[in-house]
């Protein structure tokens, strides 16, 4: 077996090497770009490139794609690959229900629609009928349902639309019962939420009307927000809250569920909030006042008591708690206790029923319990094992309410919970085209450079033989205080099918143990982020799951940044590199649509030189070293991410084709009419997977199985 494999990985790379040999690049032009940070010069030769409305750039991208496409072309089972996705993609997915005024509302995608489609039932066991189809807002799929938001009534409903997966959207206003447009459309939105007073109008933020020509890469400021009446234009709205001294702040409008508090959570980035409030009760004319000071913590209403806002926060509590604030008396000595700070980390607390429900993960796994208002635990929620639950919450006066459960071999399969009993009843079993029963989870820690203790999660088809020869694909994040946690992905099995081994990291600047393992791996402390993933790729060599030849990396945003960072640091230990729509210019990500809210992540480079000199020595774009053999590398982008602009990848790819010091492949894939990930049509995810897979798979040395 070992002599076999051995035999058939060195043709195979021999075969690789000679055919990646015969890529011509695209010709990259250089300027003579340079900027100073403090007293050190840094060469930015392709900033022209930063340009997405150039012909020089358009021209670019057309190149770039023609060669990425030609290689992809070639790879001879590529077809089978995209074939047989599109068999695992084919079943119903399914939304957990919500009750709204006297319907149930659900999303379902039959298999492979575009885009999930909004039903509605007067009983759960009624006939369905389609409420909102997405589909039919573009032909290609390319425009998707973002927020939808119901007044408390049901009667209502304010949606939003997204083109091409940019960031910015436009809102539309419903009558729920008779399903008719009114005529009310809400324009310039970005990052925005809604929250109904009554049947009369919203609460919402928006920017001011941003330049066609610059809207997807000029820097988005002073975001501000608004009262809209039904009925009337959004040039009539009201003006509810703006900080003309603080540009660089975003701001969100809340309700209490009894409408009398008007919150608006204030952030000057991904992390570290203010909130204001306003009681519409007492002094609905007043300004608004500070319920909680900025930005050192994380605060986040919940409710309001009789006139006191519950607040969960990690003010003095690292793994959060929830404390009643007294808005007269909103000094934190004056401040009560309901929920004390567990070993475990809160993530998320929410309403339904009377009672408050908690979510904390345990080793990346949810844990559930419910409590009263006053903090007494009533129960733990009994869930199917180690994996992630969502959902929990509804009205007050709800009984009952739905919430879903998925892990890695574990498709998405939706639960009743009765708020009463406390009891948890199959609902929707999902019906995806694979045999759980064929494959493990196990979690295994490693320790990483400096000693942290960091979770893996491995999944992968029972009876693995430790050799040393399995395909594996390591995935992470590792910042902005997103936790990775077990999740189905129809695309990951395809890769378990073929024998690999999905390794997931938990890696620092998550929120997997709370605000502390966020901290150790933001700012000063990223680089223990890429530390934690080297340590993984290595303990997975030295326990014979895999070797270096076999190894691929992937990640996307942060995560590409990540994946930037590693191969760059590490281009020894890594077969193939995925970054996707990644942070790759650490010194210029700032200066785009939003990301100069990711500075209290990373640091601003122009600001201070600290930051500076912390940055430079981890960027991706400027850590590249000419005649290094880097990992056979596919970079994805599209034409519309306005959340990491694509120039990011472009310079990336550019510096690194010129780099590159041995036959390994460095494409990039530029989609169009698609943006940072979200709402991408299902047959735009179906090509990008089959894209993705052929070009590890080929690079592994891997050959397609058809499966049993």
């Amino acid at each position: 077996m070992q002599k076999k494999y051995a035999f058939w990985a060195l043709l195979s790379s021999f075969f690789m090497q000679n055919s990646n040999a015969q890529l011509i690049y695209p010709s990259t032009a250089k300027g003579q770009v340079s900027d100073n940070y403090f007293g050190t010069a840094v060469a930015d030769p392709y900033r022209w490139l930063e340009d997405d409305n150039s012909a020089a750039t358009a021209q670019w991208v057309k190149e770039q794609n023609a060669v990425t496409r030609e290689y992809l072309s070639k790879i001879p089972f590529k077809e089978q690959v995209k074939q047989r996705l599109e068999v695992l993609w084919n079943y119903p997915k399914y939304g957990s229900p919500f009750l709204k005024g006297s319907w149930f509302y659900f999303y379902k995608n039959d298999g492979l629609q575009n885009q999930s489609v909004l039903y509605r039932q007067r009983d759960i066991k009624a006939e369905p009928e389609v409420f909102l189809d997405p589909n039919k807002f573009a032909a290609d799929g390319t425009a998707a349902l973002s927020a939808v938001r119901f007044s408390k009534s049901g009667k209502h409903l304010v949606y939003t639309v997204a083109q091409s997966g940019s960031d910015w959207q436009t809102g539309y206003v419903m009558d729920a019962e008779s399903k008719q447009l009114l005529s009310d459309k809400i324009e310039f939105l970005k990052f925005s939420g809604f929250a109904w007073k009554g049947e009369e109008g919203f609460y919402y933020s928006r920017y001011p009307k941003p330049d066609e020509k610059s809207k997807l890469v000029k820097a988005n400021e002073f975001q501000k927000v608004y009262y809209h009446k039904l009925g009337t234009s959004q040039e009539s709205d009201v003006l509810v809250f703006e900080d003309k001294a603080h540009p660089l702040r975003y701001f969100q409008a809340g309700l209490t569920e009894d409408e009398r508090f008007l919150i608006v959570q204030v952030s000057e980035g991904t992390s570290g909030g203010e909130v204001l409030y306003k009681d519409l009760k007492q002094d609905p004319d007043g300004s608004f006042k500070v319920l909680v000071s900025g930005f050192e913590t994380e605060p986040e209403v919940i409710d309001n008591i009789d006139g006191k806002l519950l607040v969960k926060t990690n003010d003095g509590a690292p793994n959060f708690k929830v404390v009643l604030i007294d808005p007269l008396k909103p000094a934190k000595a004056n401040w009560k206790t309901v929920i004390a700070e567990r070993k475990e980390a809160l993530q998320d607390v929410s309403t339904g029923g009377g009672f408050l429900f908690t979510s904390y993960l345990k080793d990346a796994s949810t844990m559930v319990y419910q409590y009263s208002y006053e903090g007494k635990l009533i129960r733990a929620v009994d869930l199917p094992g180690i994996g992630t639950a969502a959902g929990f919450g509804a009205e007050k006066k709800d009984k009952a309410f739905f919430y879903s459960f998925t892990s890695f071999n574990y498709p998405t399969t939706i639960f009743h919970y009765d708020i009463a009993t406390g009891k948890s009843t199959l609902f929707k079993k999902a019906e995806a085209k694979f045999n759980p029963d064929q494959y493990e989870t196990k979690q295994v820690f490693v320790i990483s450079k400096d000693g942290a203790k960091v979770p893996v999660f491995l999944t992968y088809k029972k009876g693995l033989a430790l050799d040393g020869n399995n395909p594996v694909l390591l995935y992470g994040y590792g910042g902005f205080n997103i936790a990775m946690t077990p999740a189905f992905s129809i695309s990951n099995i395809f890769f378990l099918e073929q024998g690999g081994v999905y390794a997931q990291v938990c890696l620092r600047g998550g929120s997997e143990y709370g605000e502390e393992w966020h901290k150790a791996g933001m700012l000063q402390n990223k680089q223990n982020v890429f530390n934690d993933m080297i340590a993984s790729a290595e303990w997975l060599i030295a326990n014979k799951y895999t070797s270096k030849e076999r190894i691929a990396v992937k990640g996307g945003s942060n995560g590409g940044l990540l994946v930037g960072a590693v191969m760059t640091q590490r281009p020894d230990l890594f077969r193939v590199a995925i970054p996707q729509v990644g942070v790759m210019d650490m010194l210029r990500f700032h200066r785009f649509t939003v990301g100069w809210g990711w500075a209290v992540e990373y640091g601003n480079a122009e600001k201070n030189e600290a930051d500076f000199k912390n940055l430079y020595g981890y960027s991706p774009l400027h850590n590249l070293r000419k005649g290094a053999c880097y990992p056979a590398t596919l970079v994805t982008t599209a034409d519309h991410d306005d959340r990491v602009v694509p120039a990011h990848s472009f310079k990336f790819a550019a510096t690194l084709q010129e780099s590159q010091g041995c036959n390994y492949p460095v494409l990039i894939r530029i989609d169009s009419k698609a943006g940072h990930g979200a709402g991408k049509p299902t047959s735009k995810q179906i090509e990008e997977a089959a894209d993705i897979w052929s070009f590890i798979m080929y690079n592994l040395g891997m050959e397609y199985k058809q499966p049993l």
